[in-house]
């Protein structure tokens, strides 16, 4: 039996480059699906131990972006609920975002992309009709 694991997350090119730059500057990065506060729902890019995830955290998956550490992608609970039939795709475009992520002196800011998730993953992931 071949089980396939599916990925809610993924990054763009461009925000991986960003990325692998944020990183020799700050270290190890993750992520926190923000649910409304300061950039409305950006995605927010802390160095690991700037933000600490709780219980009512979930891990929507890692991203590997040509670094030594992958990079985390946490979203809370509540907002999970919302955005849970969904796989969504870290990208950057320039500005500034009005948070506290890493990005911002850069120009640029992370935003996400999103699509809903298809029958299959849907399926594979335990939320499909059957």
């Amino acid at each position: 039996m071949t089980t396939h694991t599916v990925s809610r997350v993924a990054v763009s090119d461009d925000a991986a480059a960003l990325l692998r730059t944020l990183t020799l500057q700050h270290g190890p990065l993750m992520f926190h699906q923000s649910g409304g506060c300061c950039d409305g729902s950006a995605p927010m890019c802390y160095p690991v131990g700037m933000f600490v995830t709780g219980p009512s955290d979930v891990h929507l998956g890692t991203l590997e972006v040509g670094l030594a550490d992958p990079i985390e992608v946490f979203i809370s609970e509540a907002q999970f609920e919302y955005w849970k039939y969904t796989h969504i795709t870290i990208d950057v475009v320039p500005g500034r975002g009005a948070g506290f992520s890493v990005e911002g002196p850069t120009g640029n800011r992370f935003i996400i992309r999103s699509r809903m998730l298809d029958a299959a993953e849907l399926d594979a992931l335990g939320l499909g009709p059957g």
